[in-house]
C-alpha cells in the first residue's frame, strides 16, 4: 500500500547488517537502544567499562567529527567523567577525540544536574553544579576544536552550553556561523539554532519555523534536514497552550511534503540513529492528526521509539504506543 502512495520510497531498504534485534516488545513498542547499531553498543559498553582502548577500537567506523549521534551516545554513559580525563592528558595522539567526548559528557552531565525542572524550581546548588560542568564543557571543547579544526562536532555542543549559561545570541550566532563553515547542512547544528530561537529562550515566536523552512529548502532531496520543518512544528506546540493547534489542514500539508522530500525520499540514507529524524515526523504528524504519510513513518519504525522528542510527553511511551495504534 505505501509503495503506491509514495513510489519506490515506499519499500524499505535492504536489511541493515549492523542492526540490533528487536527486544522483547511491551505494548508492540520498544526503546531505541545505541542507536539500533551493533557497533554502538560495543562502543556504549566499552565506555561504561572504562577502557579507552577499546572505546578507540569501536569509535573505528565512525567520523567523531562529524558523527553526532554516536558521540552523544557516549556523553550519556554515566562514569564517563570519571576516567575520561586521564585519556586526555595520557593520550596525545588521540586527544581532540578525548576532549571532545569529555567536552559532550560534561554538557550532558551539566543538564543532568540542572535536570528539566523550569529555571524558577532549579535549586542554588544544582545551578552551581551545571555551570562548573559546563565551563569545563567549554574549555575542553574549545580545545578539541582548535585541535581539529575541520570538525564540527564540538560546535555542536557549544551551541548548546551556549544556551545552557546564557552567554546571549550575538555569541550563538558566532557559534552557529562556525559550524556552518565546517557542515552548511549539520542538522544538529540547525537543531541547536531552532531551540535558541524559540521563545522561552529569547526568540520571537514564528521565527524558528521560518528558519527550519529556509534550512530545508536550500537542503537537496533527501537530506534529513526536513526533520528541522517537524521539530519546529513540535516546538511551537509545546511554547502553545492549545494542544490541537497543529490540528490544521495547512499544517499537515507542510508536513506530509518535508515527509516526502526528506526521510521518505529514495535519496535519504539510513545512519545509525535514523530513527530520530523518523520519530520527529512521526510525532508532529501525529498531533497535527494527518492520516496519510503518518501510517507510513510510524510502519518504518516498526516500534521502536526514542526518548527525544516524545519525552516531551509526560509518559512518552504510552504516547508513542497510542499514537503508533492511531496512525
Amino acid at each position: 500500500m505505501f509503495g503506491k502512495l509514495f513510489g519506490k520510497g515506499g519499500e524499505r531498504p535492504e536489511a541493515d547488517p549492523y542492526a540490533l534485534p528487536a527486544p522483547r516488545r511491551r505494548n508492540g513498542v520498544h526503546r531505541l537502544r545505541a542507536l539500533g547499531d551493533r557497533r554502538v553498543l560495543a562502543l556504549v559498553e566499552a565506555a561504561d567499562a572504562g577502557d579507552w582502548e577499546d572505546v578507540k577500537e569501536a569509535l573505528a567506523p565512525f567520523d567523531p567529527g562529524r558523527d553526532h549521534l554516536v558521540v552523544d551516545e557516549i556523553a550519556k554513559v554515566d562514569g564517563v567523567e570519571d576516567w575520561i580525563g586521564r585519556a586526555v592528558e595520557e593520550d596525545k595522539e588521540h586527544r581532540a577525540t578525548a576532549l571532545l567526548i569529555s567536552g559532550a559528557r560534561h554538557v550532558q552531565w551539566g543538564w543532568e544536574a540542572r535536570t528539566a525542572a523550569r529555571a524558577a524550581h532549579v535549586t542554588e546548588e544544582q545551578w552551581r553544579l551545571f555551570h562548573e560542568r559546563l565551563r569545563i564543557a567549554e574549555r575542553h571543547l574549545f580545545e578539541a576544536a582548535e585541535l581539529r579544526p575541520d570538525w564540527v562536532t564540538p560546535w555542536h555542543r557549544l551551541l548548546t552550553s551556549a544556551r545552557g549559561m546564557s552567554l546571549g545570541p550575538a555569541v550563538a550566532d558566532v557559534r552557529f556561523d562556525a559550524a556552518l563553515r565546517r557542515e552548511p547542512l549539520d542538522f544538529e547544528c540547525h537543531l541547536d539554532r531552532l531551540t535558541q530561537l524559540q521563545p522561552r529562550w529569547g526568540g520571537e515566536p514564528g521565527r524558528a519555523l521560518a528558519f527550519a523552512r529556509e534550512a530545508f529548502a536550500g537542503a537537496p532531496d533527501g537530506h534529513r534536514l526536513g526533520a528541522l520543518v517537524a521539530m519546529a512544528h513540535i516546538e511551537n506546540w509545546v511554547e502553545s497552550d492549545d494542544g490541537s493547534c497543529l490540528d490544521t489542514a495547512e499544517v499537515q500539508e507542510e508536513l506530509r511534503t518535508a515527509a516526502r522530500r526528506s526521510i521518505l525520499h529514495p535519496a535519504y540514507v539510513r545512519r545509525p540513529g535514523w530513527q530520530y529524524d523518523f520519530s520527529m515526523f512521526a510525532m508532529a504528524l501525529s498531533l497535527s492528526g494527518e492520516g496519510v504519510a503518518c501510517g507510513r513513518v510510524f510502519h518504518e519504525l516498526d516500534g521502536a521509539w526514542t526518548e527525544w522528542p516524545w519525552s516531551y510527553f509526560a509518559e512518552p511511551e504510552q504516547q508513542y504506543a497510542r499514537r503508533r495504534r492511531l496512525g
